[in-house]
């Protein structure tokens, strides 16, 4: 997933440009030639959209830009080493200085990038941990000078929204170009979804759907671990209301701790239709892991929001993430997704641990009558959830689980198969990352019950089976703990590793292209888990 600089052609710089360079970056490049960014550009938008002008020269638009790691072959065998419970690096993860001083780029390459970005007019902002995110703001007018691009107004031919562009793939000095792998925000197209959220009849719950006791007693949680002393951090484009939440834990009598919230760019803005999945995300959590602190992350629904809120989080060290947001591959471009997964593998060089789910529409994530997958979900960093049906007795025990028609699944357009995968191969993955890893409920019938917007209501999707599975990462990140053990961290291959133990193996249901089968599938991965069997197994 590292899609790579190329010089696609040569342009002289501006005049202007030399002349508004500092003196030491004018010096070491009195002629400059630019190098493309390869896949960032939308494509295909003459073909599904119509441009309707250009962007206002005075638009301040915010980026984010994704520096390429040092060493980036030694990163992937360093996250393999460290991840794979039969390696003796298994668990000695990196601290952010340590990852920084081995795989981010030097102070002076960050000064280099920032002091180009200062000479367009450009207002520099933070440089995150690792050195590999700088962001910075400017005019569109600014951005297009930087950058070599047009930033024009266009108008989705299918859902008749307004977006901005750029036009042309965005260039930079040879001098810099090796050091950078995307520019965030150049457009506006692409929105994240949450997955699911729909209220439906009533079940068991006080407005209907499985309460904390049907959900622990159907995944076999013990009482003993209540994610005491763990961190869970949510990835949020919106809000929450405290009273909704303390409602949720009162009526369960849960006693969780008061969700943190941290603010990214400014946040995500007044509450909106995101809200009941946001609230949907604590309460899944707090049903499973009641004591665990969590954090939620609310940043702004954009390019260069989504890759900062993300970076935000491994900034923050917390160890478990549940994403419930998301888009199918083919909606974004190449180089947006290389820079959101160039965080994730920070995050898995440092014991964090994601989790992400799958999608709502079954094989075909983007809509369109093909099979897609959703992003994050088809990462190879991160923990892709599917969903099921669950059914448990009267006494809260599992009793059988078939696949949910709506769950995601299926191989990525992206990513090659990962090594940890390749035991699970399937002739259909054609040699890409197979989604999901594994699934949990998400069925809106039954569903999870919640509290949201002043009334108690069923809510379904995989953005519940996410939680439920960051849950046990939390509760797992416990156990490890009291035996004097290291986090889970990226659990992908530890979960493979297992071979299906611990695992309710889901054969039956499909997603519309894929059928449930034994061992692992498209459907349900390795299926939901038995957090006893499961956590024992991992512990090893």
């Amino acid at each position: 997933m590292t899609s790579r600089l190329k010089l696609v052609g040569l342009v002289a710089v501006p005049a202007l440009l030399a002349a508004a360079v500092p003196t030491a970056y004018a010096a070491a490049q009195p002629h400059t030639t630019r190098a493309a960014i390869a896949g960032d550009v939308l494509q295909g938008l003459n073909h599904d959209a119509a441009r309707t002008g250009a962007v206002s020269a005075a638009k301040r638009i915010s980026v984010a830009i994704s520096l390429t790691p040092r060493n980036n072959k030694g990163l992937d065998a360093f996250i393999a080493n460290v991840s794979n419970p039969r390696s003796s690096s298994y668990g000695h993860y990196l601290t952010k200085a340590q990852f920084a001083a081995r795989f981010g780029r030097t102070d002076a390459e960050v000064k280099q990038v920032k002091d180009f970005l200062r000479a367009q007019g450009l207002t520099v902002g933070k440089v995150h941990s690792g050195n590999l995110l700088v962001d910075a703001s400017g005019t569109a007018a600014q951005l297009e000078k930087a950058f070599g691009t047009k930033l024009s107004t266009w108008k989705d031919a299918k859902s008749g929204r307004a977006f901005y562009a750029n036009e042309t793939a965005p260039t930079l000095p040879t001098g810099i170009a090796g050091l950078v792998s995307d520019v965030t925000g150049l457009n506006n197209r692409a929105q994240l979804h949450h997955q699911g959220s729909a209220k439906v009849n009533p079940h068991n719950g006080p407005g209907g759907g499985y309460t904390p006791a049907q959900i622990k007693g159907g995944y076999n949680v013990s009482g003993t671990y209540t994610g005491s002393g763990q961190k869970i951090a949510l990835l949020e484009f919106d809000g929450f209301a405290q009273s909704n939440i303390t409602k949720y834990d009162t009526n369960y009598s849960l006693g969780s701790p008061t969700p943190t919230v941290s603010k990214v760019d400014g946040g995500s803005g007044a509450l909106g239709d995101g809200q009941v999945e946001v609230e949907l995300d604590i309460e899944v959590l707090h049903a499973i892991a009641p004591k665990a602190n969590v954090t939620v992350f609310e940043g702004p629904n954009s390019d260069a929001g989504e890759v900062d809120t993300y970076q935000a989080i491994v900034d923050s060290g917390i160890p478990t993430t549940s994403i419930s947001w998301g888009a199918s591959e083919s909606q974004r471009t190449t180089s947006n997704i290389n820079a959101v997964d160039a965080v994730f593998k920070a995050g898995a060089a440092e014991g964090l641990g994601f989790y992400a789910a799958s999608g709502d529409d079954g094989s075909d994530d983007a809509g369109d009558g093909t099979t897609t997958v959703d992003y994050p979900a088809a990462d190879p960093y991160v923990t892709g959830v599917g969903g099921t049906t669950l059914t448990v007795t009267s006494a809260n025990a599992w009793s059988k689980e078939t696949a949910w028609s709506g769950g995601g699944g299926g191989k990525s357009s992206v990513f090659k198969i990962p090594s940890w995968q390749t035991a699970v191969q399937k002739s259909a993955g054609g040699g890409y990352r197979q989604v999901p890893d594994v699934s949990a409920l998400a069925n809106p019938s039954p569903g999870v019950s919640i509290y949201s917007q002043g009334s108690w209501g069923t809510v379904g999707g995989t953005s519940a089976a996410a939680p439920e599975w960051a849950a046990f990462g939390a509760l797992y990140n416990q156990q490890a703990a009291a035996a004097g053990k290291a986090n889970l961290g990226f659990a992908n291959p530890a979960l493979y590793t297992a071979s299906g133990t611990g695992f309710h193996d889901i054969t039956s249901g499909s997603n519309g292209a894929y059928s449930a089968a034994t061992g692992w599938d498209f459907t349900t991965g390795w299926g939901s888990y038995n957090a006893a069997t499961l956590a024992t197994k991992l512990l090893g």
